[in-house]
Order: structure tokens, then sequence, then C-alpha cells
């Protein structure tokens, strides 16, 4: 049986997952926080042991970037996603007992919001990251 990876590249065409290479950075960067501090700890530990991360691996981002939402063209007010990557890849953190499918609804709102394609939902407080982590394409 092949690894989990190579089932991954072979089951998925470039359309079906874009900027898949820089998602898969996240996801690495990601897995290295949660290996080094485990669950259970705040969502805004982990946020900060993210961009140290980034840093460390030379990964753009902008951390709390504020947004403008509109409604038919108004300017209704602002919000502000957890990190938007490489300019491409917004990334929301979660460290909650259970997901809910309300964040992958406002992950959804944050993409249309901003025009981009690619979004990562990552909880944190799961005893295998892998488990955590959500990729939403729209």
């Amino acid at each position: 049986m092949k690894p989990q990876s190579a089932q991954r590249n072979t089951l998925c065409s470039p359309n079906e997952f874009p900027l898949k290479e820089k998602t898969e950075r996240i996801i690495s960067c990601a897995i290295e926080v949660h290996s080094a501090l485990g669950p259970g700890l705040l969502e805004s530990i982990y946020e900060e042991a993210l961009a140290q991360e980034f840093r460390l691996r030379g990964v753009a981002y902008e951390k709390q970037k504020a947004i403008s939402l509109k409604y038919k063209g108004a300017d209704i007010g602002k919000h502000r996603i957890d990190y938007l990557v490489e300019n491409e890849i917004i990334l929301e953190l979660k460290a909650v007992e259970a997901m809910n499918k309300i964040y992958e609804a406002q992950l959804l709102t944050y993409l249309r919001a901003m025009n981009k394609r690619v979004g990562l939902l990552i909880n944190f407080n799961v005893e295998r990251l892998k488990n955590g982590i959500k990729r939403l394409i729209v």
C-alpha cells in the first residue's frame, strides 16, 4: 500500500487542490507547532507559535489581517482573519473540543469577501493534527 501522501497525489489533480504546495507548507508548519506544544492550549498560543514557525521557514504572512465587508456595494464594517498566507491562502485557527460547520461557513465567507480561492481551517485541540485540518476551495 502506498503512503497516504502518495495516495493523495495520485487521487488529486492540480485543479482539485489549487495552491497545493503552499497549503502543504502551511500544514507542515502547523504540524511542527502541534508536535512541540501538543493539544489543550489557547488558540492565541498556537497563533503566536505558528507565526514564529512561518518566520523561521520564510513563509510570508499577515496575522490578524483586517478585511472590509460589503453589503450591496456598501462598506458595512471590518473583520479580522487569523492569517493571510503568501497573499493567497486564508488560514483560520481553532483550539476547540469539536469542529462545527459554522467554522467552515465562516471561512467560506472570508474567502468570498477577499476574493480568494483556498482556505485552511486548523483545529489544534486534537490528538493528531491531521484529524483537525480542513481545506476549503471556492
